[in-house]
């Protein structure tokens, strides 16, 4: 199969870059992977933020797990780099040496992690390494992957305040108004560490007073508040309930003033969500609870 710009290999493109200094730049940048491309769109991505006066197209192309594949994207990506008129970056997390090698000829400048990485770790080990495609991401480790399946179970049935009684097996109960971006932190925190983690909405019923719900009383050293910014949280309950009371700013302004004033009576400690990413928000829990990683 032939990687094109239209084919399963790629995802739809995504634009992001900011105007500085009145000049903006724009560069194409493919992440090639043998299995899920998760690793190369994370490490490059984090790269990538570190100049925000370009315009970087990215694609990403997964599953590149033959020669015939890798002579494919080759072909394709030294076929935008002629059509754009700048070289293309690859971010390539490619096992095979030989696949790498083709993707290089393709007149791109290459950064490839598994490269870069693997023969330093062989030197010092003393040892050569597997060269098995889909290590990362696999089902290696099953006690691992079901340990997080667990965790990420554990999110669903307590997300929203449901089954309270399991508050007792949690790591940590975040608490927040409504859409303040509690339920995929706490998905998150499942999914990337294995973390048993509850959520619990304050409504405007709980609000008004010092003291915690009756559902989270008891495990107020267990708590971690989100709160946000009153017009973000406008815009994003405008999304779900336009012209209702519950998206007004009044309302919303309400609602995270005593949220916050509940939290620091309480002792509670918290973030400020509002421009931060969900990976953020979940490292920030981790490290301010001081909670134990399962993947571990």
């Amino acid at each position: 199969m032939v990687a094109t710009l239209t084919s399963p290999f790629y995802t739809i493109p995504n634009r992001s870059g900011f105007w500085h200094n009145g000049a903006m730049q724009t560069r194409v940048v493919f992440f090639v992977s043998d299995r899920t491309a998760i690793t190369a769109e994370g490490l490059g991505n984090s790269l990538l933020t570190q100049f925000d006066q370009v315009v970087f197209e990215r694609h990403t192309l997964r599953f590149i797990d033959t020669p015939e594949k890798a002579r494919s994207v080759a072909a394709e990506i030294r076929r935008v780099g002629e059509t754009s008129g700048s070289r293309p970056i690859v971010f390539s997390t490619l096992i095979d040496a030989d696949m790498r090698g083709i993707v290089a000829e393709s007149g791109a400048i290459c950064f490839d992690f598994v490269d870069t990485f693997i023969g330093r770790l062989e030197t010092e080990l003393g040892l050569r390494s597997s060269h098995s495609i889909g290590r990362t991401h696999g089902l290696t480790d099953k006690p691992r992957y079901n340990l997080r399946m667990d965790a990420v179970n554990f999110a669903l049935a307590t997300d929203d305040g449901l089954t309270s009684r399991m508050y007792e097996q949690a790591d940590v109960i975040v608490v927040g108004v409504s859409r303040s971006g509690k339920t995929p932190t706490c998905l998150y925190l499942a999914l990337t560490f294995g973390i048993y983690a509850a959520n619990y909405p304050l409504t405007p019923d709980d609000l008004g007073g010092a003291q915690l719900p009756a559902g989270i009383g008891a495990h107020r050293s267990k708590l971690y508040g989100l709160t946000i910014d009153p017009g973000r949280l406008r815009a994003i309950r405008t999304e779900r309930r336009p012209d209702s009371q519950y998206s007004s700013l009044q309302q919303c302004q309400y609602e995270v003033r005593q949220a916050e004033a509940l939290f620091r009576h309480n002792g509670i400690p918290s973030v400020a969500t509002t421009t931060m990413s969900v990976e953020e928000i979940a490292t920030t829990i981790v490290h301010e609870m001081g909670l134990q990683w399962r993947m571990d």
